[in-house]
């Protein structure tokens, strides 16, 4: 009889990966005493744990740890397994009492030291992109950079500040600056003062000043032109509407009538002071404010001054019949006076006194390269002004390579707009702007000045005017020269209510009485939108300036504008406070608040949109450029 076959049963045999898996995820056996010690240490009771106790192999008995040091020294204790449970069981019990008040504390210090880190590191790239942005070539002529030729003292002028004013203490002077809230840097500013008289002027100007309203200088005039007529470099920061203008009108009227005294100019002579801008309008403006206090003096039997304009769309011959009798002040564009200069017909060998007004937006708007041109025709040392509502630190720093020992003079944050603005913002669909005008229009009387980007925009909101029998008037880069200043004159002599303009109106540009500022659409860069709004609420005058927005403006220039508001102290609409960035918790980051490009309150340097469309404008043009690369060769 046989037996039962022996049941076999298939055993699963593992793969090899398998194994090797078990092997690479085994963890070995720690006793319960390591582990309780290792736990303790970590918290900080133990200082060190003796070299056994960390060998896997170490077997019974006690173990020597060492605890921190106390007053008496340090000391070596045996401890057995019921002493480390005791011990933990401490550590554990003291967690717990701890208050959570201090347990945030901890975990507040900790997160402000990882926040400082990234802060650091944020000022650190910020650093780096000023640098590569910001021009390293000196705003000089050519021949001074290739004969290495730096100028040490500023020029030297007759007038001095009266006695009374000089004999006060220097205490006097800073109580005075801060109660004007005039913020001066350089080196030894000239005192400020309270009076045109203690500026020393004639009195046919004190009386053309009275006649236009002006008793008393502003903030940046009480500062500004006693450094001026001091011979110093100057750059002039302030809101628009502040009276800049006259800080470099009244010194070269007066330096200009000095020098006819003492030697009178013969035909084909002069300028002896040279203004630059960057509109035909502006330049208009400034060359009839000069001619007028000029009528003054000649009427008081002052000697003769001759001044004349120099811009596109106008015939030269105006300018060269006043040029060949001799000229004093030249008001410019940069396109005019330099073919001017290129083709003979104007020097500057006796020009001693130069001045761009809105110097940053010249610099923006592409002519950096112009004034470098023009300062190469200078033969001498010269007096260098530079005026702006918006200088951002870029500007700022770049411009000081072409002065010499300047003074800079700051009433208020560069780019921050006037007080005396009532600010609205409205949310407004692209396809009912248009037709939304005419409700805004109902918010104050005439006159009013519509802003907006894009030439067709003015062209498209003056027809729609027009249909609806408002009396408007439209001025861009597209118009004649005689249609625009037709344009604006109508406008500055209240015979049209509304005048449509792009951003060639809102440079500098002074309207008597606008009650109404209307921006069409938001401009790219915060400040334009500063120059805009800058044309209303000037000297005392209240202003009033309304702005359109949507979905399709960037959200960083919204930024900048919801902080502008905050800083100016006006209402911020819901869809604008509700608007956050991640890049907010920099703002207040290093020396400047902001963007260190543009002067954004809303946005750092490495988010800028004004720098990204720069730089984005340069790389379209590299494919269009003709040129040899540094280090290429020219087979």
């Amino acid at each position: 009889m046989t037996s039962p076959p022996i049941k076999r049963y298939r055993r699963d045999e593992l793969s090899d990966n398998e194994e090797e898996e078990d092997d690479r995820n085994y963890v070995p056996y720690v006793k319960l005493k390591d582990r309780r010690k290792k736990k303790l240490y970590k918290l900080g009771v133990i200082d060190s744990i003796s070299d056994d106790t960390k060998k896997s192999g170490a077997n019974e008995g006690t173990s020597s740890i060492s605890w921190g040091s106390n007053d008496s020294g340090d000391e070596t204790k045996e401890l057995t397994n019921d002493d480390l449970i005791r011990k933990e069981e401490e550590i554990i019990a003291k967690s717990k009492e701890t208050s959570l008040l201090l347990q945030h504390n901890e975990l507040k210090k900790l997160a402000e030291a990882k926040q400082e880190s990234e802060m650091d590191k944020q000022l650190k790239e910020e650093e780096k992109i000023f640098q590569s942005v910001t021009e390293q070539t000196a705003l000089k002529g050519v021949s001074e950079l290739a004969k290495g030729i730096e100028y040490i003292d500023p020029l030297k002028t007759s007038w001095t500040p009266p006695r009374y004013v000089l004999a006060k203490p220097e205490s006097y002077h800073n109580e005075l600056r801060r109660k004007k809230s005039i913020i001066v840097e350089g080196w030894n500013p000239p005192p400020p003062l309270k009076s045109f008289q203690d500026m020393k002027f004639p009195l046919p100007i004190i009386k053309a000043l009275k006649e236009k309203g002006i008793e008393r200088p502003t903030s940046i005039q009480m500062q500004g032109i006693p450094a001026v007529l001091s011979g110093r470099d100057l750059i002039g920061i302030a809101y628009t509407g502040s009276g800049k203008s006259l800080v470099f009108i009244l010194p070269i009227v007066m330096f200009c009538l000095e020098q006819e005294k003492r030697l009178p100019f013969v035909q084909n002579e002069g300028p002896y002071g040279l203004i630059v801008v960057p509109s035909r309008e502006l330049a208009k403006q400034i060359h009839e404010s000069i001619y007028s206090y000029f009528s003054y003096l000649k009427k008081n039997s002052f000697p003769e001054i001759r001044s004349c304009l120099a811009i596109g769309g106008t015939s030269s011959s105006e300018t060269m019949d006043v040029v060949k009798k001799g000229v004093h002040i030249v008001v410019a564009t940069p396109g005019r006076l330099m073919d001017l200069l290129n083709k003979k017909m104007l020097n500057l060998e006796i020009c001693r006194y130069l001045c761009l007004d809105e110097a940053d937006r010249m610099i923006d708007m592409g002519f950096e390269e112009d004034v470098r041109t023009i300062f190469s025709y200078f033969k001498g040392q010269r007096q260098t002004l530079l005026f702006s509502a918006t200088m951002p630190k870029k500007i700022q720093n770049f411009a000081q390579s072409a002065l010499v020992k300047p003074i800079t003079v700051n009433v208020g944050r560069a780019g921050a707009a006037s007080m005396n603005i009532i600010q609205e913002v409205e949310y407004v669909k692209s396809e009912a702007k248009v037709v939304h005008i005419i409700e805004m229009l109902k918010k104050t009387p005439p006159p009013v000045l519509i802003f907006a980007e894009r030439k067709q925009d003015v062209d498209a909101i003056h027809e729609y005017l027009l249909l609806k029998g408002v009396s408007a008037v439209s001025v861009h880069g597209g118009k004649d020269q005689d249609d625009r200043s037709k344009a604006v004159t109508d406008f500055r002599n209240l015979r049209k209510d509304v005048l449509v303009a792009t951003d060639v109106a809102s440079k500098g540009l002074d309207f008597p009485c606008i009650q109404h500022v209307i921006n069409y659409d938001m401009p790219d860069d915060i400040e334009n939108y500063v120059h805009r709004i800058g044309r209303t609420g000037r000297g005392n005058f209240k202003g009033y300036a309304t702005t359109m927005i949507n979905k399709l403006v960037d959200e960083n220039v919204l930024l900048d504008l919801k902080h502008l508001l905050i800083e100016a102290k006006q209402k911020v609409p819901p869809f604008l406070a509700t608007l956050e960035n991640e890049q907010e918790r920099y703002l207040d980051v290093g020396e400047q608040r902001g963007c260190t490009y543009c002067g954004g309150l809303g946005h750092r340097i490495t988010n800028c949109p004004k720098l990204e469309s720069i730089q984005n404008k340069k790389v379209a043009d590299i494919g269009r450029k003709d040129y040899l690369a540094n280090n290429a060769a020219d087979y």
